[in-house]
């Protein structure tokens, strides 16, 4: 897959693409998980604005420092080198998103009443699915193909360059 446009080759390629997807992620994500835990009005919209770049920060840290790690180990135990790139990329999602919605389910709900308490592990069986549901969704249909995207724009870009430079020399 080191070939491949869809995704980074490189670190600097690797920070704009965890940027696209936890950007959009979070933006929908902690909105959607708030309203549906405490209605949907503005007043729980802006407090949810207040906590977002905490939430963020949280994120970048559990995807580079947890999730990454782990899923660069699950993914080769479920897919084999024949299968196509929707494989693996519906695996890497299944697998991070099941991570990240399990320790952001506490995690998260910790930030957003800005104290450590037990309510959240007390009710985690209940938010747990539907925060797993509405992440994945949002990673498999919205933030994912939209960096897998810009990838690609990113990698057409940079070849039209190098074939110019050859063109020049």
């Amino acid at each position: 897959m080191h070939e491949e446009t869809r995704l980074p080759r490189n670190g600097k390629e690797f920070v704009l693409f965890l940027g696209i997807i936890s950007v959009i992620s979070v933006n929908i994500i902690a909105p959607l998980i708030m309203g549906f835990e405490f209605g949907f009005s503005k007043e729980v919209y802006f407090n949810t604005l207040q906590v977002l770049p905490f939430v963020w920060i949280c994120v970048i840290l559990l995807v580079t420092l947890v999730a990454n790690p782990i899923v660069s180990k699950l993914v080769p135990k479920f897919v084999k080198p024949t299968d196509g790139f929707n494989a693996r990329i519906l695996f890497n999602i299944l697998f991070s998103v099941t991570i990240l919605s399990i320790l952001l389910t506490v995690i998260g709900s910790w930030i957003g009443m800005r104290e450590i308490s037990m309510e959240p592990i007390q009710t985690f069986f209940y938010a747990w699915p539907r925060n797993f549901f509405i992440a994945f969704w949002v990673e498999a249909l919205i933030a994912q193909p939209i960096a897998r995207f810009a990838m690609k724009k990113l990698h057409a870009s940079q070849a039209r360059k190098a074939v110019k430079a050859q063109q020049s020399v």
